[in-house]
């Protein structure tokens, strides 16, 4: 039995010059769908475009800043334009902190001290930008009949865990955008479902050296005793959703975490 799965798809990953991105990019192109690799550093991108040439895939680096609007759509343009349409968008990018004073994950503070500087960029990176690659992607997917979202959230928000407003919300947002989505979209051939992780990434990486205890507790409290990997647990799940055998899957949380949440 054949594992290209995605066989003459096109696939578009933001965020995916390191982390989850980058896995779920690699999956994609050994999955056999041609695949956009979307980041805002040049080099970032064209070096995991060549990892998945060099593996016999198809695939272009796209440097593209997910909080600028005309960046969005014309990342999609360059990629329809490569490859000749799209099938296939997961929106894994995330600022954090300001446009001015970026940071590696989220700013810790009390929602009555919440820096509104930072909900907007939070918003603009997370949500907002989710709903532009959406726009812009659509009337390829609708075209083809084939369409596959994959945005992601977050199970901070679900809890609403302390500290955590301009992300939270952003998160919470972006479900309900994939939900009223997936409910419009769906006699289109086009699902929009969600991913919410606990995945070992440079974001958790930052919280290691902030708040070591912090994550050392989290990690005991995920059923399965670790965090997720990004290329043995994301990258199999995001070809998964993105493939035919998904097809009546629409609405949905995939809660990516080891078991840490079983929301009901």
């Amino acid at each position: 039995m054949s594992t290209k799965v995605l066989d003459g798809k096109v696939a578009l990953v933001t965020g995916a010059g390191r982390g989850i991105g980058r896995a779920m990019a690699l999956a994609y192109g050994e999955a056999g769908a041609k695949v956009a690799v979307v980041s805002r550093t040049p080099s970032t991108v064209d070096s995991v475009a060549e990892e998945i040439r060099k593996a016999g895939g198809e695939a272009v680096g796209v440097p593209c800043d997910v909080g600028h609007r005309d960046e969005v759509f014309a990342a999609v343009d360059k990629t329809v334009e490569t490859f000749g349409g799209l099938n296939i968008v997961v929106n894994n990018a995330q600022g954090f902190g300001t446009e001015a004073s970026p940071q590696p994950s989220t700013v810790f503070s009390a929602c009555e001290d919440t820096d509104e500087d930072e909900w907007e960029y939070t918003f603009r990176t997370g949500a907002t930008a989710s709903l532009w690659f959406m726009k812009a992607a659509f009337p390829h997917m609708k075209k083809a009949g084939y369409g596959r979202v994959i945005n992601f959230a977050s199970s901070s928000g679900q809890v609403g865990f302390e500290g955590n407003t301009c992300y939270n919300a952003t998160k919470e947002a972006i479900r309900a955008l994939s939900r009223t989505a997936a409910r419009e979209w769906g006699q289109h051939g086009i699902t929009v479902n969600i991913i919410n992780p606990a995945i070992e990434t440079r974001a958790f990486d930052a919280w290691k050296t902030a708040r070591p205890e912090f994550v050392e507790e989290l990690k005991q409290k995920v059923p399965v005793r670790r965090l997720g990997d990004p290329e043995r647990d994301a990258g199999p799940l995001a070809v998964f959703i993105a493939s035919e055998g998904a097809g009546y899957i629409t609405g949905q949380t995939f809660m990516l975490e080891g078991g840490m949440h079983t929301f009901p």
